[in-house]
């Protein structure tokens, strides 16, 4: 499944779910009690060029590591929701901040809870792992598994699209 140029052109901002996501499918269970995530580093450039390039970007995750929002605001100006009951709300207070519609807004997500946000947004998408539900609604599946560059995957085909992503 690709995208149509069209599907791009309107793109303002990007959100995604973390796990899942902007990590793999897995965590790793610290002897005390902490869960490690590991994360892409070329996922994190495309993010770092989409702000540098007046994107908005935000995380909604349901977990709750404040070594999420570290790493996300050493990205830059990322809008960090954790511990997300209610992703719509989240995701809804987070558009009104920017002033930004959702048919302006590229969801990532890979699980149930995703689903609301993606029958929202303009665009919503999936990395190649996701769950049966996730793929039926998506308008576009990476061919990345999550935490694996799907993340890049979308910037940069929307940055591209929109003349951002001129290295050649």
């Amino acid at each position: 499944m690709n995208f149509f140029r069209e599907d791009l052109r309107g793109v303002r901002a990007f959100a995604f779910d973390m796990d899942g996501v902007m990590s793999p499918n897995e965590l790793v269970l610290h002897p005390n009690g902490d869960m490690i995530r590991s994360v892409n580093t070329r996922d994190g450039y495309a993010i770092k060029k989409a702000l540098s390039e007046g994107f908005k970007v935000a995380v909604i995750t349901g977990g709750n590591s404040p070594g999420i929002t570290k790493r996300f605001k050493e990205l830059g100006d990322v809008e960090v929701y954790l511990a997300s009951a209610d992703k719509v709300k989240d995701l809804k207070e987070c558009l009104d901040k920017w002033n930004i519609r959702m048919d302006q807004v590229l969801y990532m997500g890979d699980d149930i809870p995703d689903l609301g946000v993606m029958r929202m947004v303009g665009l919503p998408t999936c990395p190649s792992d996701a769950t049966a539900e996730i793929l039926a609604v998506s308008r576009y599946i990476s061919t990345y598994p999550g935490g694996h560059g799907c993340v890049r995957d979308v910037i940069e085909q929307v940055l591209r699209s929109q003349g951002f992503w001129n290295f050649i």
